[in-house]
């Protein structure tokens, strides 16, 4: 059993909307550290790994954990206005969402079997760490000329690309330009990946100004958004392997 409580539900409502988007269902925890999911979508082409640490809570009671029909969830948490205190309590199978004063929903509590993803074994070749919204341009002009995408890397620039038939698209950014923050890469990396994941992913630029991306040659890429103290969500993504 637990019982927790925010004072806003925004950060909650909008990482959810955006886990949503990749995974159907998936296994949350409560415990003293705060509300965790670590769940793969069903293709087990992308992983979720998303934190909401105690300290955003005004009240973080119990050990439990808890499986949800994320849509279900999402659908619940858009009846918050901004501003609404939030209050969820397991209640037997059920979970018991209050929202604001005298506003309350009951979901399915679900058994989902589903093995943990082991991503913490992961070892990457290269860190990128800088703005967002660079990362957010980079994929929508990728977008615009194909399907997947091509992040390189070297110990001087970064470089996200595209290629179609007759089209290309290009980013490039050096260790210098405004909004990078690290280039910690040793050698010349470069992988591709899909688009039609990364464009879902990108969408936590509205939570974290600032993103880190890890990864290696023909490599699972984390790309993770992480505000101290308020909430960590990241992404681990399977590469396409390429012949480039």
């Amino acid at each position: 059993m637990f019982s927790l409580a925010l004072a806003d539900a925004d950060v909650l409502k909008d990482a959810v909307s955006i886990i949503a988007d990749i995974i159907d269902e998936g296994t949350f925890r409560v415990d003293k550290n705060g509300l965790s999911l670590l769940a793969p979508d069903r293709t087990m082409v992308s992983v979720v790994d998303f934190r909401l640490p105690a300290s955003s809570f005004e009240q973080c009671e119990g050990e439990a954990s808890f499986g949800l029909n994320l849509a279900n969830f999402v659908a619940v948490l858009k009846r918050a206005k901004s501003g609404d205190k939030l209050v969820m309590e397991q209640k037997g199978n059920r979970l018991l969402v209050r929202i604001g004063k005298g506003r309350q929903f009951e979901l399915p509590i679900l058994e989902i079997n589903a093995e943990k993803p082991p991503v913490d074994q992961l070892s990457y070749a290269a860190r990128v760490e800088l703005d967002s919204s660079l990362v957010e341009d980079g994929i929508a002009d990728a977008d615009v000329i194909g399907d997947s995408v091509f992040f390189e890397a070297t110990p001087e620039l970064f470089r996200v690309s595209a290629k179609g038939e007759v089209s290309a698209a290009e980013v490039e950014l050096g260790k210098k330009d405004k909004g990078v923050l690290k280039l910690a890469v040793n050698e010349p990396i470069k992988a591709q990946y899909p688009l039609e994941y990364l464009k879902k992913m990108v969408k936590a630029a509205k939570l974290v100004k600032q993103v880190s991306l890890e990864f290696g040659n023909d490599y699972p890429l984390r790309m993770t958004f992480q505000a101290q103290d308020k909430v960590h969500l990241s992404f681990v993504l399977a590469p396409r392997v390429s012949n480039e």
